[in-house]
């Protein structure tokens, strides 16, 4: 099994220092979309999409005006997971299974690009992103990134426990090295996605937590992203408590597990260096 660690959206907002921690208050802040392409005996697994081809060719109508002036995106085609996928050499129907932390729209925008591919999300989020029942759920999830009717896998709250978190189901019987791990707050059905390696356990946390800083022996937030976080939370005090047991597992078991979050630069420039934070 061989992953390639690729950004797949590069977000430029305003307001440096309350975002990233350092730098002006004027400056653009960089963030990623972290996702992860898996090789597998069976085809290519894609955790997340970033955003898709679609988003970039027309952002403001699939996004959304407030979504972009906020987040200020490059919309660079080359950074979609399409694009990076086929400059590996291969293509779009290679791509065989989706896993969605989320059904956010900067992590499911690219669905559209795998339209042969089966997508794999907790039952809770598909839920939430199909009912839209409230403002917030309008705004964050946006039905034109999966017009195209794909194939859904869905899981529910049973499975196995990982390392003290419970109901972790894998893929398949057979695709046993990918576990979805329920990380609910941040969205209703929000999950974390476990990846064993030969040198141990990959798990990308989503929006579980926003900055690496937050998983650090003195936990530490910046302003802005703590603020972005309280508002954009669907249950406040579940994402807390994940977002502690997910501090705790990084302090306990670092060697063994590689912890990284969707939108932390320095997070991903480690793990593509091979010397993660």
């Amino acid at each position: 099994m061989k992953v390639h660690h690729l950004n797949a959206a590069t977000m430029c907002p305003f307001g440096g220092r309350l975002i990233a921690g350092r730098g002006g208050l004027l400056q653009r802040a960089h963030m990623v979309c972290h996702v992860l392409l898996i090789e597998t005996a069976d085809g290519l697994v894609l955790v997340d999409t970033g955003l898709g081809t679609a988003d970039v060719a027309h952002p403001v109508k699939r996004l959304g005006a407030g979504f972009v002036a906020m987040t200020q995106p490059r919309l660079d085609p080359d950074e979609t997971a399409l694009f990076q996928i086929q400059k590996l050499g291969f293509s779009a129907d290679d791509v065989r299974h989706v896993v969605l932390t989320h059904m956010d729209l900067d992590h499911a925008g690219g669905l559209g690009d795998f339209p042969k591919a089966t997508v794999h999300l907790h039952a809770r989020e598909h839920e939430a992103a199909m009912s839209r029942r409230d403002l917030m759920a309008k705004t964050r999830y946006i039905p034109a990134q999966w017009a195209h009717a794909p194939s859904w896998k869905l899981y529910d709250g049973e499975g196995e426990d990982w390392f003290g978190f419970s109901a972790v189901r894998a893929l398949s019987d057979t695709e046993t090295d990918i576990l979805l791990v329920p990380l609910h707050g941040h969205t209703r059905g929000h999950c974390g996605v476990a990846v064993r390696t030969g040198a141990g356990w990959l798990l990308h946390a989503g929006d579980a937590y926003f900055h690496h800083a937050s998983m650090g022996a003195g936990p530490w937030t910046p302003a802005g992203l703590r603020v972005f976080q309280a508002l954009t939370d669907t249950i406040g005090k579940d994402r807390k408590r994940n977002q502690e047991r997910l501090r705790l597992l990084k302090q306990a078991r670092g060697r063994e597990i590689t912890l990284f979050c969707a939108h932390d630069p320095g997070e991903l420039d480690a793990c593509c260096a091979g010397h993660p934070l």
